[in-house]
């Protein structure tokens, strides 16, 4: 099984403006920075895919995720490849019973299969268009949301399910 976090968001930017030959339109402007994250794992001998949509990505958000993994994959041992963030490598994150994590080698994105699945979406579907705060994922105080393939609240979990 190989897991990673993806980030995905939106970032505001002003556009054209109609204005009088000669004048220089002038338009208040505030950057605003959206973002929400989904942590995937990818079973590839089973050609599943189990996410999670996250308010951010730290050790307890890793917790969650580990947990929701363990209880969709209660009767099979997996050892899970992670890239080194710190959150993965915390004294503070305790493992279920049924899930060991291998670190892959540093600086190596291409040998984690969860990678490619980032590329796509961002590359075909997404374009810093989508933010997920939008589609159905819940903000901090209220959890994480499984993403539910089927669901038609967010293309994501459309895309994902087709992957």
């Amino acid at each position: 099984m190989a897991q990673d976090e993806g980030r995905f968001g939106r970032i505001s930017s002003c556009r054209r403006a109609w204005a009088p030959p000669g004048v220089r339109p002038q338009a208040p402007r505030q950057v605003v920075r959206e973002y929400s994250y989904v942590t995937n794992a990818v079973a590839p001998a089973h050609g599943t895919l189990t996410s999670l949509i996250l308010p951010r990505v730290n050790t307890q958000m890793m917790q969650v995720f580990l947990q929701h993994v363990a209880q969709e994959y209660a009767a099979y041992f997996m050892v899970m490849q992670v890239d080194r963030a710190g959150w993965h490598q915390s004294k503070d994150l305790v493992l279920p019973d049924n899930i060991r994590l291998l670190p892959q080698p540093a600086y190596s994105p291409e040998l984690n299969p969860v990678e490619h699945i980032w590329e796509e979406l961002r590359e075909k579907h997404f374009h810093n268009r989508v933010s997920l705060a939008r589609c159905g994922g819940r903000d901090a105080d209220r959890g994480p949301e499984p993403a539910r393939p089927g669901s038609r609240t967010c293309p994501l979990h459309d895309l994902l399910s087709a992957l």
